[in-house]
């Protein structure tokens, strides 16, 4: 029985493995993230086949009572609501690792009077110390990113020190608990301290962070993860909690890239860290507003069109408006091509998934390294919804907040068309001098209004 079981561990494993390597291209990710459920459906069924201490029809009623609040949670929450909900997950992953961690801890040492080992015990610290900044780290993301709490940088005196002193005071316990596991008060405490540390690491995180911050945490709860898997001497949960605390780490350090951060300063909580809004040009600024009419009229006289999405358009739910927008262009043979970010919207790959949903082609989505030095031979750019990451202050500005940012190189095309709501700064809370560009238009109004009107305005000519 127990060949058998290794097997399947086996095998859930390589899909895991296959899963994730599909998921590194977009052609391929939809059947990468079925492998990769299905290496954790074969996973799942060879462990509960292994439970003795609780009936199997318990079991199976917990299986489907969240398979039943996941489908609920799937059709109903809206793309906008993707970013807090990841975040959530996130959080959940790492309770499971911190609840399963102290049960197994104190059956071991309360219950059968025995000694977990320094493996086990080092296991046990490593998978409630994360598990628990995961968890109470996640909820104040999902509390930002859904309005819960204010989404700006929530500064406090001595934050460091503070923060500091608590990881000191989390070794020192983990040394206890590791060295004297009979009593529980060190692991009591310890499971404190991670979920303070948590909430303390996150909320000086801006908002506007939060790509970084969601996959970071992502990372965190694969590494609690794979720390309960050596608690429960379970390989593929030690190998899958090493593929996403890896892959997660890797996507922080892209992210970190992309925003110009220091990863030291991510995981230091002094990430996001903004400070008092610099203006760029307050009330001397001025803006050239555009009308629907004249951007048909834009458009239809171009030859090449780069689109740029950003959160506007995901509020607005306009991707497939865009799509119409795309298509249109396209037959009347001009360009067009998508300019990605990798932080435009709330989470890694947002505008991605936007875009896969209105079935854009996956080779019109080009990344921001592969795409910058086109704009200066672009007829056309269109933003939509984005904010700061074409704003030209990141690199012309020293005083501003963003400044060495890399962002999208929008202002060297003939004409730029912004599609905003209003003049409202972007979450990193400053103006963007774009908007005042000489080659800037403003094409105010709820986007998804907008672009059909633009779309059937451009039908008539």
């Amino acid at each position: 029985m127990n060949l058998y079981i290794e097997l399947a561990y086996l095998a859930a494993s390589i899909l895991f493995v296959a899963g994730i390597k599909m998921l590194n291209r977009t052609k391929t990710a939809r059947k990468g993230n079925f492998v990769s459920a299905l290496g954790m459906f074969i996973a799942i069924l060879a462990t509960v086949t292994q439970v003795r201490s609780i009936v199997l029809a318990d079991i199976l009623i917990c299986i489907l009572l969240g398979s039943a609040i996941g489908l609920v949670l799937a059709y109903k929450v809206k793309m906008t609501g993707v970013p807090e909900i990841v975040a959530l997950f996130n959080g959940f992953g790492g309770l499971a690792s911190l609840a399963v961690a102290l049960s197994d801890f104190w059956l071991h040492t309360r219950q059968l009077h025995l000694s977990p080992g320094v493996i086990t015990s080092t296991s046990v610290v490593l998978s409630v110390f994360i598990g628990g900044i995961t968890f109470t780290g996640s909820v104040i993301a999902f509390l930002k990113l859904s309005g819960g709490i204010s989404g700006r940088a929530i500064m406090y005196k001595g934050q460091h020190l503070i923060n500091l002193l608590l990881l000191i005071a989390a070794i020192v316990l983990s040394v206890f608990v590791v060295i004297n596991t009979s009593d529980p008060i060190y692991i009591i405490t310890l499971s404190g301290l991670a979920l303070l540390l948590g909430i303390l690491l996150v909320i000086p995180i801006g908002g506007a962070d939060m790509p970084v911050v969601i996959s970071l945490l992502n990372s965190y709860s694969g590494m609690a993860a794979c720390a309960t898997g050596f608690v429960l001497n379970n390989s593929v949960l030690i190998v899958s909690g090493a593929l996403v605390g890896a892959s997660g780490m890797v996507l922080t350090q892209i992210m970190c890239k992309a925003m110009n951060r220091s990863l030291i300063n991510v995981l230091l909580g002094g990430f996001g860290q903004t400070g008092s809004p610099v203006q760029t040009g307050g009330s001397e600024m001025v803006v050239k507003e555009v009308g629907i009419e004249e951007a048909a009229q834009i458009f239809d006289s171009v030859s090449s069109l780069i689109i740029v999405p950003g959160y506007g358009m995901a509020v607005a739910q306009a991707q497939h408006a865009v799509r119409e927008l795309y298509e249109l262009c396209e037959k009347r043979n001009i360009n067009v091509r998508f300019a990605i970010h990798p932080v435009a919207g709330r989470m890694p790959g947002h505008m991605n998934v936007l875009l896969a949903e209105a079935n854009i082609p996956y080779d019109k989505l080009v990344e921001m390294e592969l795409i910058n030095d086109d704009f200066a031979n672009t007829d056309l750019v269109f933003v939509i919804g984005a904010n700061d990451v074409v704003n030209p202050a990141a690199k012309n500005n020293p005083g501003s907040p963003i400044f060495g940012m890399p962002v999208l190189n929008v202002e060297q095309a003939r004409t730029v068309i912004v599609s905003k709501r209003g003049m409202n700064p972007g979450y990193a809370g400053i103006e963007n001098e774009l908007f005042g560009a000489d080659n800037c238009l403003m094409l105010f109004g709820d986007a998804k209004q907008t672009l059909t009107k633009l779309v059937s305005e451009l039908k008539e000519l």
